[in-house]
């Protein structure tokens, strides 16, 4: 059950928040404090290390769209869902490329956004995906879980 008990009041650091930003290098620390001061604002009960890997994820998507999207979709759009026991972040632009996480190449100095997504949400134990747009465009999200008893 996902949800509280019956007669229980639902936390109130639930809720979903969207917000678009220009697909520009500025935005990415931009959407970093956005989501960090929502968070906070929202008095969601995540740990430092939750915290600190949900804002290196929305720095990597951001920048991904950004980098890789932006002649397409010259706008982003972040949005942090917020559930009694997870937290969601999710990046969405209009390029319908649908990236996939690449094996680490060493000799390359890109190209290892997704991955480093992929490997960090599994060490958090959530997890995170790509799914394209009825816009034709893709999101990509990632969940990660809320310290339990908190």
């Amino acid at each position: 059950m996902d949800g509280p008990p019956p007669g229980d009041s639902e936390p109130v650091y639930q809720g979903v928040w969207r917000f678009t930003a220009p697909a520009v290098e500025e935005s990415v620390p931009q959407a970093r404090r956005a989501v960090r001061d929502l968070l906070h604002r929202q008095g969601v009960p995540a740990d430092p290390d939750t915290l600190y890997s949900l804002l290196l994820i929305v720095s990597e998507l951001v920048t991904n769209s950004v980098r890789h999207a932006a002649l397409l979709s010259p706008e982003v759009a972040v949005e942090v869902a917020v559930g009694p026991r997870w937290v969601r972040v999710a990046v969405e632009d209009d390029h319908p490329y649908r990236p996939k996480a690449l094996e680490a190449d060493f000799g390359q100095t890109g190209g290892r956004g997704l991955l480093l997504v992929r490997e960090i949400t599994a060490e958090a134990g959530g997890t995170c995906d790509v799914e394209h747009t009825a816009g034709g465009g893709k999101v990509i999200w990632a969940a990660l879980p809320l310290a339990p008893g908190r």
